[in-house]
């Protein structure tokens, strides 16, 4: 019989796509569900999010990860491919 090696623990929790500029409901969404854990910048279409490695920025289309543990993590969008 084989040993199976664990399944690491996958924290799930919650998530929210940065909004285009152009959507100031999404905008406001997004900073009313990161409360103190953001500042903004000079840029109006991105966001400085504190996370456990310091503060990380987000820009429109990435995802903005709230972990069961309380701490955000900023995922990338894939690069957009122009032909």
């Amino acid at each position: 019989m084989s040993r199976l090696s664990p399944i690491p623990r996958f924290d799930h929790g919650a998530a929210l796509r940065v909004p285009s500029p152009a959507d100031p409901r999404g905008w406001r969404a997004l900073w009313a569900w990161l409360g103190d854990a953001a500042r903004g910048l000079d840029e109006a279409d991105a966001v400085q999010v504190r996370t456990e490695d310091g503060f990380k920025v987000a820009r429109p289309g990435d995802w903005i990860v709230l972990s069961v543990s309380g701490a955000f993590h900023v995922a990338r969008a894939a690069p957009r491919l122009d032909a």
